[in-house]
């Protein structure tokens, strides 16, 4: 991680002024937060519209940060101590990562898309690991403030950095990728997340492109084939970097082939090895996502027959594809984490293939951001659900009504249930549930349907 002193970071950022007695005072690290103050940190308020982190200022030095930046806009900074005065705290961290980031000898690897990042990211950064020291985006760090500590964050032996992008409007990933000025990208898919801020996919394809505006010289831009928004704008392409496509179909570059899911994950091939991998992961969307992470594994030296000792040790985040069990024996897949239709619909692909189960059941929660159409995106969903395949569907939230709505031109009426209190829905569902029974739960992030996942457990 970053370790200099006051003298030195005015070679980074632009600074008005500090008490010249603390000039070398050392820190280590960078943190927003004063619950999470490791001593020697250097401590970043921002100024925020409900809460002004300047507040805590003095807090953090008291816990053990050895510095402080303070907005000069913000009246009345703690004398005698060591306090950074700047003209605006978020662009002195943004600038501290970029002039970090141009003194380190470290490869980029960049990912972004609507769905499946965080997967794609554990997933690359473990095939990487086989062969380099390797430092990633930790929980949801991928915005203007997030990737920028990521990166204060990296050791100076990091050989490779797997960085996960976000955004949610146009420009915040071209902000981003120059930043991080990434050897390969990654872009997982374009799906439905950010409608209601960008009003088409058409936009959010756009924008996820952006992530190639930083690709540095010669590098690798990895993309899914099967998106022909992708295609057809990276037909068009005009640097110099090698294309690799991942996908369903025989027209990219590395494509899936006896696809095989079980309790325990994934097994599957691929066209021209003569091998099966085994990854521990439930979906056949996320085979595509580590075919995606096998391409720049690959590019960076990894042979292909090594791959599965990387997948052996996976350990994805929380809350995406988990298979946990509850308290009478029924499976759960917690893919409460975040939801779209376009990752709803996988997540229920998933459970239809899963053998050895007497009854599947869906608990389907509100997709969020999807723009004015979000009404018929969530009946859409409940449409295609099959009920030779799914024994009941649950629904929760407002828009979850709709899911059910369309459910039940194809189930008969005492198979398909809508619930805005989850308590009431519990009730409901352990009244069918038994030890053979799977049970998906999959929802957006602000509906915390892992509250019935955890409630199942007990």
């Amino acid at each position: 991680m970053i370790r200099n002193t006051i003298k030195q970071i005015e070679k980074m950022i632009r600074i008005d002024h500090y008490p010249e007695q603390f000039a070398h005072v050392e820190f280590n690290g960078v943190t927003i937060d004063t619950r999470k103050i490791e001593k020697g940190n250097l401590f970043v308020p921002f100024k925020g519209e409900q809460v002004d982190g300047h507040r805590f200022v003095e807090e953090a030095l008291n816990k053990g940060a050895a510095a402080a930046l303070w907005q000069k806009d913000v009246p009345n900074p703690p004398l005698g101590l060591p306090i950074i005065v700047v003209e605006d705290t978020l662009i002195a961290l943004q600038e501290l990562a970029r002039s970090y980031r141009s003194d380190l000898d470290v490869k980029v690897v960049g990912i972004t898309g609507s769905n499946g990042k965080t997967t794609t990211k554990d997933i690359t950064a473990s095939l990487l690991g086989l062969k380099y020291k390797v430092q990633k985006t930790e929980g949801n760090f991928n915005n203007h403030i997030g990737l920028p500590l990521t990166i204060l964050g990296l050791e100076g032996d990091t050989e490779i950095a797997v960085l996960e992008m976000g955004m949610s409007s146009i420009g915040e990933i071209e902000f981003l990728t120059k930043l991080a000025r990434p050897s390969a990208v990654i872009i997982t898919n374009i799906g439905e997340a950010h409608l209601q801020d960008l009003g088409s996919r058409e936009r959010i394809a756009d924008a996820k492109l952006e992530i190639v505006k930083g690709l540095m010289d010669n590098g690798l831009i990895v993309y899914h084939g099967d998106e022909p928004l992708l295609f057809e704008r990276l037909k068009s392409f005009e640097g110099n970097a090698q294309q690799s496509t991942f996908g369903r179909f025989d027209y990219n570059t590395l494509y899936p082939m006896d696809i095989v899911q079980t309790d325990t994950g994934s097994h599957f091939k691929v066209n021209g090895l003569p091998y099966e991998f085994e990854l521990p992961v439930l979906g056949t969307h996320n085979i595509l996502n580590a075919l995606a992470g096998m391409l720049v594994a690959h590019y960076f030296g990894i042979p292909y027959e090594k791959m599965n000792e990387a997948f052996s040790t996976l350990k994805v985040t929380n809350m995406r594809m988990e298979l946990v069990e509850g308290s009478n024996g029924e499976k759960v897949i917690n893919d409460a984490y975040n939801a779209s239709p376009t990752s709803m619909k996988a997540a229920i692909e998933l459970v239809t293939s899963l053998s050895g189960y007497e009854q599947k059941i869906l608990v389907l929660g509100d997709m969020l951001e999807l723009g004015p159409e979000e009404n018929s995106f969530h009946y859409g969903v409940g449409q295609e659900i099959n009920p030779d395949q799914i024994d009941y569907v649950f629904t929760y939230g407002k828009l979850g009504e709709y899911i059910a709505d369309g459910a039940k031109g194809n189930f008969p009426e005492d198979r398909v249930h809508s619930f805005l209190d989850k308590d009431v829905l519990l009730q409901k569902l352990k009244k069918v549930t038994n030890a053979q029974t799977l049970i998906l739960v999959k929802g957006s992030r602000g509906m915390k349907l892992e509250e019935i996942v955890q409630k199942l457990q007990k």
